[in-house]
């Protein structure tokens, strides 16, 4: 199984996390409220886009909206591949970090 880059991860436990909520604005917004970092939303589109054709993520589109000028929101789901792909993505990151010997983790290295 090929490894989730470390992007790909924050944007599939994003759309994880926000479930039926998961669409454009909240997603970068809760990247940026856990990382601190912000992401321009050409490269959040664009890395929904290749997650889309990667077969991690569906989209689905919202009800129009007098806000937004009447066009419709699109929403990001996981799907099985995703869950087994995050999965295997913890997996390996707790197996790279156990018995990892506490003076990286105090900060002292």
């Amino acid at each position: 199984m090929k490894l989730l880059t470390m992007n790909e991860q924050i944007l599939l436990l994003a759309v994880l996390r926000l479930k039926e909520n998961a669409y454009g604005v909240s997603i970068r917004d809760h990247i940026i409220e856990i990382t601190g970092k912000s992401m321009v939303y050409g490269t959040l589109y664009n890395s929904l886009d290749k997650l889309v054709k990667k077969g991690y993520v569906i989209t689905r589109e919202g009800e129009p909206t007098s806000e937004r000028g009447g066009r419709r929101k699109i929403y990001y789901t996981l799907t099985p591949e995703a869950r087994t792909a995050l999965r295997h993505a913890k997996y390996v990151q707790s197996a790279l970090w156990n018995d990892m010997s506490d003076p990286i983790l105090k900060g002292e290295l």
